[in-house]
């Protein structure tokens, strides 16, 4: 799981510091794999060396909002929904999130990194 603490500007003109939480489980990454010929880290690979923009960006937004979730407060459970995910995408939070990874290799490496599980 990865804890990412932003700080971005609510539309309100408030500054803001929130933690948001990614994570993927075994079973996602699973799906996800399955889902796309050759495998999701294959399909990765080769966005990256097609240096094509629009897929970067799709890819990173979709991996962004699969993994965005909230913790239960026992701890017990991530959870997951479009209420949360559509939440998320609105603020100004996701937007901060998603131009550092669409612009910064090395961040986006170390994202994916992050919220995919330990084998």
């Amino acid at each position: 799981m990865l804890k990412r603490t932003i700080t971005y500007t609510d539309f309100d003109g408030n500054q803001r510091t929130e933690d948001f939480y990614f994570n993927l489980s075994k079973a996602e990454v699973v799906e996800m794999e399955m889902g796309v010929t050759g495998g999701l880290t294959q399909m990765i690979h080769k966005i990256v060396a097609a240096q094509d923009n629009k897929i970067i960006f799709d890819t990173f937004k979709a991996l962004i909002l699969k993994a965005y979730g909230e913790k239960s407060p026992d701890g017990k459970r991530f959870v997951k929904n479009q209420d949360l995910r559509d939440a998320f995408e609105q603020t100004e939070a996701y937007s901060i999130l998603f131009m550092e990874l669409a612009t910064d290799e090395q961040t986006s490496i170390d994202f994916v990194k992050a919220i995919i599980p330990s084998p």
